[in-house]
């Protein structure tokens, strides 16, 4: 993947993201004990946004990066636009779980495909993944235009006192002219505190670079929590 065409679609899915907002087995939600900090450590995990901004130094040598602002929406990132549906409806929290808010964080391109992390304050009553979702979502589709996403889940990092999911989805898009482009996605989220955060790889099957893997969006995921977290 040519880095000049990287950045041109990285920054296509920035703007996406800034305009559009998007309308299982129980062992495969990563659930850790609640613990209450108190004091200088209750202090330092006070969850912050801005602070995902930390992690620039830990993405990929060599990646161009720049800031991203808009909708903490992982399926925007995934080339969806405004008005996408999931199938079933309610697995779309999966990939949605703030209804839109804004965010902070960080996008990067580079050869190993293309890299978003952000974080947003959760909405008031927003209801964190449960077992009976995972369960109805352990495979479902999104679609939006020409674009469909075949989803499944994939076991996510465990990260203590937070709720993290993952998904993997093939994206198949369609233009006018029948063209065809096919990108494989990875999205790992974490309810965090009183916030959320997410990371979201996308890769080029026919890349003939070497891809990034799931397992370093997973691994970009828990020092992303805590960046947030303030302890890091």
């Amino acid at each position: 993947m040519v880095k000049s065409g990287v950045r041109r679609l990285i920054s296509a899915l920035v703007v996406t993201a800034t305009l559009a907002v998007g309308c299982g087995d129980a062992d495969r939600l990563a659930v850790t004990e609640s613990v209450t900090p108190s004091g200088q450590e209750a202090s330092a995990q006070s969850f912050d946004p801005a602070r995902i901004r930390r992690v620039r130094a830990d993405l990929p040598a060599g990646y161009e990066v720049i800031e991203a602002t808009g909708p903490a929406s992982p399926v925007l990132y995934w080339g969806m636009r405004s008005g996408w549906t999931a199938d079933p409806p309610q697995c779309g929290a999966l990939v949605d779980p703030v209804a839109g808010e804004a965010g902070q964080g960080l996008s990067g391109s580079g050869d190993g495909g293309l890299l978003h992390v952000m974080a947003a304050a959760t909405p008031p009553g927003r209801p964190v993944p449960d077992a009976a979702l995972l369960t109805e979502c352990a495979q479902w589709s999104v679609i939006s235009g020409g674009s469909t996403a075949a989803a499944s889940l994939i076991p996510a990092p465990a990260i203590e006192d937070a709720v993290t999911t993952g998904v993997a989805a093939s994206v198949r898009t369609v233009v006018e002219s029948g063209t065809e482009t096919d990108s494989q996605v990875y999205t790992f989220t974490a309810r965090v505190d009183e916030g959320f955060v997410f990371v979201t790889l996308m890769v080029d099957p026919g890349s003939p670079h070497q891809a990034l893997t799931s397992q370093d969006a997973a691994d970009l995921l828990v020092k992303s929590v805590s960046a947030v977290r303030g302890v890091r």
